[in-house]
């Protein structure tokens, strides 16, 4: 397992300056965010850090060369739009854009790409099942042709008014991950693993590591915190962020001895990247820095290569 970092965080660095940091910290990979120039609307997307339809590919393996050579490996290219969206328009940019990531990780060696499945927040599981068969069996595809990972994060996006009722990725329980890779049979197609989703939908989050083990892609290191006193009010039909806040690990309610144990157990030799999202280490760059590091400080038995722990 090797453990890194989604770039996101570093929305004001470019590239060399996000990788510089990386590796400062002691980061093996990074997780690159690679969303198109238009950006995005919603917090910690839109991050361009690899524009890959600006960059001619000899650029792009200029910047590549300079991460391996400051010792930090891109292990994926994030991005995470709705490519179900009932905006035709927007829907027609994300596969567009997913597809360009594919040939892009495959002429880098590369290999993965993380992203959302998406849905129409207006229609049930049943039709967006229908839909996402339609729409990604042709995206699955290329990625058979070019060998290259489709790594589906189960967020499921649905934390503000404009991501209800439904929210806007459908990959966020194990029943519809059956359904979704059994429609597309494809041992290209798995899981961006992040247990703090599973910790707000009230899901356990170490058994699907053993169930799904064989999907697992890619995992993000994320915490959350459920505060108790707020759900026993709101209960937990209302918008999650009423009642829980995202944290850095070791800063919410995921057990991570447990977490990782479980990554050694079913053999995950893939990267494990932090994500931060925890708005207590946003204020400025000194504070982004101190949260990027803090996961590792706090268990760096757990966290660090196995090579620079103090076993």
């Amino acid at each position: 397992m090797k453990l890194g970092l989604l770039s996101a965080i570093l929305a004001e660095k470019n590239f060399r300056q996000a990788v510089d940091l990386c590796a400062e910290i002691g980061f093996e990979t990074m997780e690159t965010a690679c969303w198109p120039k238009q950006g995005a609307t919603r917090r910690y997307a839109g991050v361009t850090h690899l524009d890959v339809d600006a960059l001619r590919m000899e650029q792009i393996e200029s910047e590549l060369n300079y991460a391996r050579e400051k010792g930090v490996q891109v292990c994926a290219l994030a991005y995470y739009p709705n490519p179900l969206s009932p905006d035709e328009a927007e829907r027609a940019l994300a596969v567009k854009h997913i597809c360009r990531l594919i040939d892009v990780a495959a002429e880098t060696g590369i290999g993965l790409v993380n992203t959302f499945i998406g849905r129409d927040r207006f229609k049930t599981v049943e039709d967006n099942l229908e839909l996402y068969e339609k729409v990604w069996t042709p995206i699955i595809k290329l990625a058979e042709e070019k060998r290259v990972r489709i790594a589906i994060e189960n967020c499921p996006m649905i934390f503000s008014r404009d991501e209800w009722p439904g929210g806007n990725n459908l990959a966020s329980t194990p029943a519809i991950w059956d359904d979704i890779f059994r429609r597309i049979d494809s041992g290209f197609l798995g899981l961006n693993y992040d247990p703090s989703h599973c910790v707000i939908l009230d899901m356990d989050y170490i058994r699907p590591l053993y169930t799904y083990a064989d999907k697992i892609f890619h995992v993000h290191l994320k915490d959350t915190h459920i505060f108790r006193d707020r759900l026993d009010r709101v209960g937990r039909m209302a918008y999650p962020l009423e009642f829980m806040a995202p944290k850095l690990p070791g800063l919410g309610d995921i057990d991570w001895a447990r977490f990782c144990s479980a990554l050694y157990d079913i053999h995950f030799t893939g990267s494990a990247c932090i994500e931060v999202e925890d708005r207590n280490f946003e204020e400025n760059d000194a504070a982004i820095r101190k949260g990027i590091a803090l996961p590792i400080e706090t268990y760096p038995n757990i966290f660090l290569p196995e090579q620079e722990r103090d076993l």
